[in-house]
């Protein structure tokens, strides 16, 4: 990895090509949601994600330093192909391991868009072209937060800059900064957003806290070793 913004990768929450992670997935009860103040989640056969993580999709364009940038909620039959294409980039496949054929990607997006609604999968579309590619979850609602001292409704981010022609140029530290705002605009009970970086990729943390997070502290995923990087409301105006 040689670029400070070329992406950032997901945690211990996201399952390898083994399914591994699969069989220690955190389930939800209705009595935790009760507590969190949220509905209960769905049932296996399709969540409602925009109760539990919102409507990304939905979310208006913003204007930033590199330009005009919106989510848009992940289409496989539309967007497969162009992130598998990202997937299998080294300095991406290094990460995120979800390198080979279509169907190991789509099995990935697939595990969110049919799941429980707790994680929504989006391209960043940067002047009207996608260019990355993000993952808007629930952080205490999702296995990581047998790791971490969650709080209730913190929101997590995993991200990816696609092409190398965008990345080394900042980019992904304007795009971190916009998206995590964007969560705390449209997520008024969420006092956090939270990434948990690889610890080894100095330039994805780096990228993080030129975005306004702040090193938290160090977690042992079942994966990695991670860096917990925060982005707080209370601190946002300032950072």
């Amino acid at each position: 990895m040689h670029h400070a913004d070329a992406h950032t990768e997901p945690g211990g929450d996201l399952p390898d090509a083994t399914g591994t992670e699969d069989t220690l997935e955190l389930r939800l009860t209705e009595e935790l949601l009760v507590l969190l103040g949220e509905p209960p989640a769905a049932d296996a056969t399709g969540g409602d994600a925009s109760a539990l993580v919102g409507d990304p999709g939905g979310w208006s364009p913003v204007t930033t330093p590199a330009g005009v940038f919106r989510l848009v909620t992940v289409v496989p039959d539309r967007d497969l192909a162009l992130i598998s294409r990202w997937m299998n980039d080294p300095a991406v496949a290094a990460f995120w391991e979800l390198a080979g054929p279509d169907s190991v990607t789509g099995a990935h997006l697939g595990r969110q868009l049919t799941g429980d609604g707790r994680s929504v999968p989006c391209l960043g579309v940067l002047d009207g072209r996608p260019m990355s590619y993000w993952e808007i979850y629930r952080a205490d609602l999702d296995p990581l937060a047998r790791h971490y001292p969650a709080r209730p409704h913190d929101m997590g981010l995993h991200l990816l800059i696609g092409g190398v022609g965008n990345r080394g140029r900042g980019i992904g530290n304007v795009l971190l900064r916009a998206v995590a705002d964007l969560v705390l605009d449209h997520r008024p009970r969420c006092a956090r957003v939270v990434a948990e970086p690889d610890l080894r990729n100095d330039p994805s943390v780096s990228a993080f806290l030129s975005a306004g997070f702040r090193f938290s502290e160090e977690v042992d995923l079942p994966d990695k070793r991670a860096a917990l990087m925060v982005r707080d409301r209370a601190h946002r105006a300032h950072l």
